[in-house]
């Protein structure tokens, strides 16, 4: 088993900082497990950490792919894990770092997250019932062949409704029974979760509030002009937070001021659901830290995690 070591935490809580202080002590490189970073075009909106933040620290599963493209969890997966392997073979550390909870249990696990149809066409064709003949259909068709999740998942939650029925149609297999299956498999790594948060929840608002300002200073309204400009308003792109917002001041549905306010509201529940997912997570050691608190103070309580 090769140990990794995983930072993960809500978004502006501090995990780019601090996992570029741990990659300087440990020889380490950083694999990124945030889901919107691997797109070239998305730099501002997502908080792309630029050279100067990477301070020489080389960083993978970043600008990789165009929003163009579909991108599975089972791809994540698949190439993350050659880059960990990579950074093995050179001697080097390992360093997952990221916000987004599904990409990095499945590298971690490495059980083989069930692959869907990378040209998107299965759930397209769903999402277009769902619309058409409404989500009640949809959950009546799932409950038939998978249904514990049925029971499990809320009608309006369509996402993972048709994600699930998505996976049967083109697997035969559910998502229950899978889940089940990996349960039962020891994880591809040995990993040391390190949790980084401010202790006020009000703290962490404050911190998401001011990234949207800077990202508004650093020049997020022209990017999304561009994107738009170049036709990449499109999938991923149109969905992702700080974007979707914007391209709605610029159609003038919104002031600016309203857009800005939305991003950081919309930025702030986002951080709740990761925190949602987090707390569920036993492996994670958490920093729960002060206002004023100081990078090297918060990078020598992580390193005490790492003692054997």
């Amino acid at each position: 088993m090769k140990k990794v070591i995983v930072i993960v935490g809500p978004t502006a809580s501090g995990k780019t900082a601090l996992s570029v202080e741990l990659a300087k002590r440990l020889d380490g490189e950083i694999v990124s497990s945030d889901s919107m970073q691997i797109y070239k075009e998305l730099n501002i909106g997502t908080a792309k950490p630029d050279m100067e933040e990477r301070c020489g620290i080389p960083h993978h599963m970043m600008d990789i792919v165009s929003v163009r493209e579909n991108y599975s969890v089972s791809r994540y997966e698949e190439e993350a894990a050659a880059c960990v392997e990579d950074i093995f073979a050179r001697g080097k550390q390992p360093i997952v770092v990221g916000g987004t909870g599904l990409y990095t249990d499945a590298l971690i696990r490495g059980t083989g997250f069930l692959d869907c149809d990378d040209s998107g066409e299965t759930r397209a064709r769903l999402e277009a019932r769902w619309e058409n003949e409404g989500p009640e259909v949809i959950m009546e068709e799932l409950r038939a062949v998978d249904p514990a999740s049925a029971e499990r998942l809320h009608i309006n939650d369509k996402k993972r409704v048709i994600r699930a029925l998505e996976v049967y149609q083109l697997t035969g297999k559910t998502i229950t029974a899978h889940n089940l299956e990996t349960q039962q498999k020891p994880p591809r790594y040995e990993s040391i979760f390190i949790g980084i948060c401010p202790g006020d929840r009000a703290h962490l608002y404050e911190r998401i509030d001011r990234r949207v300002e800077i990202m508004m200073e650093q020049g997020l309204l022209q990017e999304v002009r561009d994107l738009e400009a170049r036709g990449l308003m499109i999938g991923t792109a149109v969905q992702a937070i700080g974007y979707k917002e914007l391209f709605g001041y610029l159609h003038g549905e919104a002031t600016l001021e309203e857009s800005v306010a939305l991003i950081q509201q919309k930025s702030r529940n986002y951080a709740k659901r990761q925190l949602t997912w987090f707390n569920k997570d036993a492996r994670i050691h958490w920093i729960h830290y002060e206002k004023g608190a100081q990078l090297e103070e918060l990078a020598n309580i992580a390193t005490t995690f790492l003692r054997p």
